[in-house]
């Protein structure tokens, strides 16, 4: 048992090095996130705001002379929610300029039968050319196919291309925004809100957290410092020329079908070419402030999973493998701290192996009357630093979380930490396996989690 011990403690010691060094590196790298944020915040509030009169979304009227988007909606297996959906999306953009290319599969009828009967000179259903599942990005680009066919017999060309998921809740006031913008920006992204659940606030709940901090401090800080702005999929329009760019260079397709995330790699391919982008946050009556596409998130755990571990084969591996680095110190730290996911989990589980050990140990020194375990000055030190660490970076995901939710939501993201830490060392797990297995076969496919859209809503 002696031996068995001093294993342990070794074993402990060890755990602890790697995982204060990795907490140390990750915390160093969202402080100085949080000191950018700042510093533009001040910067702006001093010398911005007091010389120019703030948008607001009730100060957007509609324009006669607004400009025309196409509306891309992939749709695989949403009869659940795809009905409701276009239903509010028309409210939506009931003064808009916009046309809805809703894309279905041959072999999932009841999603067909459902657009079918929603279809009129605003909306039209895209069947693809083979069976799903697919991938998105090939959905979204058997959409552009239909769009340049309606261009074509209507002899009217779309300003700009919006995505969308078929479980979004649209603001009315989306389309205005990119009106005013498009001429300034290549792309431009509205942040995503997704819609807290009584039933899941744990796991639910934690998308909350993770995009409130996201949308609020992190794609703020990217375009500020001039790193390329990775699209959320949805709330997101490309400009029709920068579409036709992309388009001539893959052979007619703008989206990446070789990918789990076309829409984080969209982003980045753009920031390549040059295409300045803009994340907006404009101020809202609504019920989370601000102009926003709102979403429910997965509420099971196994859902949850297997959501982020398709965010991270497709940004932090295979994206990794598609994209390479880009140029400037910049852009690679930006890169590097998409990709930190998988690595991030595997410090986390370090962590947390060597608290049990710990604890373990702990109960065996009080049993045994022997010494309790030493981890030694330098760990001790880390642990400290780390400490303090840990509860400035509690305290800025509570300060974010209680801006869009309130202060209800922001004490509980505290606890929900130890819910998302979970939940991420499990997806990693599972993101190295589908990674390894895509690598094997050479194709991926669509890893689509279920939808649900919420019911009894209202369009202001």
């Amino acid at each position: 048992m002696p031996d068995l011990v001093t294993l342990a403690t070794l074993v402990m010691r060890e755990l602890m090095l790697f995982s204060c060094v990795g907490f140390l590196v990750g915390s160093i790298d969202e402080l100085l996130i949080d000191l950018v944020w700042i510093g533009r915040s001040v910067w702006r509030r001093l010398f911005v705001y007091p010389r120019f009169e703030a948008w607001t979304a009730r100060k957007l009227a509609h324009r006669p002379d607004a400009k025309s988007f196409a509306v891309f909606i992939p749709a695989w297996d949403e009869a659940a929610v795809i009905g409701p959906m276009l239903d509010a999306a028309k409210r939506a953009y009931a003064e808009d300029r916009t046309h809805i290319f809703v894309g279905c599969y041959p072999n999932d009828l009841p999603t067909i039968e459902i657009v079918c009967r929603r279809e009129d000179y605003r909306l039209s259903l895209v069947e693809t050319a083979t069976d799903g599942p697919t991938t998105k990005a090939h959905c979204l680009n058997q959409l552009y196919g239909a769009l340049k066919k309606h261009e074509q017999r209507s002899g009217r060309l779309f300003d700009g291309i919006i995505l969308h998921d078929a479980d979004d809740v649209i603001s009315p006031y989306e389309a205005r925004i990119f009106d005013r913008l498009a001429d300034r920006f290549g792309m431009i992204q509205l942040p995503v809100v997704p819609l807290p659940d009584r039933e899941s606030r744990w796991i639910s709940g934690h998308y909350c957290d993770e995009f409130a901090e996201s949308h609020t401090k992190t794609q703020i800080v990217r375009e500020a410092l001039g790193a390329a702005l990775p699209g959320a999929g949805v709330g997101c329009m490309i400009r029709r020329d920068v579409i036709e760019m992309l388009a001539k260079g893959s052979e007619g397709r703008p989206f990446a079908e070789a990918s789990l995330t076309e829409d984080y790699e969209l982003g980045l391919r753009l920031g390549a070419f040059g295409v300045r982008p803009a994340f907006v946050r404009i101020p809202d009556l609504g019920p989370f402030g601000i102009v926003a596409t709102q979403a429910h998130f997965p509420t099971s755990f196994t859902a949850a999973v297997q959501q982020k571990a398709r965010w991270m084969t497709g940004i932090g591996l295979a994206g990794w493998d598609r994209l390479g680095w880009g140029q400037g110190w910049v852009e690679n730290w930006m890169r590097w701290r998409d990709r930190r996911g998988v690595m991030a989990a595997a410090i986390l589980f370090a962590a947390y192996l060597a608290v049990l050990l710990c604890s373990g140990l702990l109960v065996w020194s009080v049993l045994t009357g022997s010494r309790p375990p030493q981890v030694g000055p330098i760990v001790t030190l880390l642990l400290h630093i780390n400490a303090g660490m840990l509860l400035w970076r509690l305290f800025c995901r509570a300060f974010f979380v209680t801006r869009i939710y309130g202060w209800r939501e922001g004490i509980r993201s505290l606890p929900r930490t130890l819910v998302a830490n979970v939940i991420s060392i499990v997806a990693a797990r599972r993101a190295v396996k589908r990674y390894l297995a895509m690598r094997k076969r050479g194709q991926v496919e669509w890893d689509k989690t279920s939808h649900k859209f919420p019911s009894g809503l209202e369009i202001p």
